[in-house]
């Protein structure tokens, strides 16, 4: 296996799924699936014993959940990335699964390249969402901001303008180009963003600036 390897753990309670996945994302030259769960509880003893890069979830699944195992291996895998894999494209479960900790959310209707781009993408920290996901979760964040959330004194501009890029799912590669200034510098402000604004992750950030009108 190539170290540049990106590390795949399946969590679906439907083999066929997991075969289907598992074939193609072992045709990736960067991708390959290193353990398959049939339900959450399996995937958190999984995600512990295998350490993958990303675990690909589904959502409705017997003994325990997709949300409850995203939370769980979250909680005890801050760096790991869980990407949502579903039929369900409901509010309820979109924020739910985002509340959890998940780092994107897809459709199984997906086309296969996708769903392949997308594991690359999540797993550099850039969110990851279907557009009707993405639909149900404007909706749900569409109120107006409360005043503890408000954004001035809090960011510089250009703190600001690098937050409503990450909300567009950009790179910071491709952050660094827009705004003429360095990767390293566009880490620096990604840092100063979550640590002003008391966020975990880029995909925190992302929902925060869609609801304080900055996507």
């Amino acid at each position: 296996m190539s170290g540049s390897k990106r590390r795949v753990l399946l969590a679906d309670d439907h083999a066929i799924v997991r075969q289907g996945l598992k074939y193609f994302l072992n045709l990736q030259s960067d991708l390959e699936v290193v353990g398959e769960a049939a339900n959450g509880r399996e995937a958190i003893a999984l995600a512990r014993e295998l350490n993958p890069d990303v675990v690909l979830m589904d959502l409705i699944m017997p003994v325990m959940n997709g949300i409850e195992a995203t939370e769980q291996i979250r909680g005890e895998h801050p760096g790991m990335t869980v990407l949502v894999l579903t039929t369900f494209s409901e509010k309820d479960y979109v924020v739910s699964a985002i509340r959890a900790g998940a780092n994107g959310y897809l459709l199984k209707d997906t086309d296969p390249e996708r769903i392949a781009e997308a594991i690359r993408q999540a797993a550099q920290g850039v969110p990851q969402l279907d557009p009707n996901a993405a639909v149900q979760l404007m909706s749900h964040v569409a109120a107006p901001a409360s005043p503890s959330a408000s954004m001035p004194d809090k960011l510089t501009e250009r703190e600001a303008e690098v937050l409503g890029l990450i909300a567009q799912g950009q790179s910071n590669k491709e952050i660094a180009a827009a705004c003429g200034i360095s990767e390293k510098t566009v880490k620096t402000h990604v840092s100063n963003i979550l640590s002003k604004l008391g966020l975990a992750d880029r995909t925190q950030a992302a929902l925060f600036a869609v609801k304080n009108g900055l996507a």
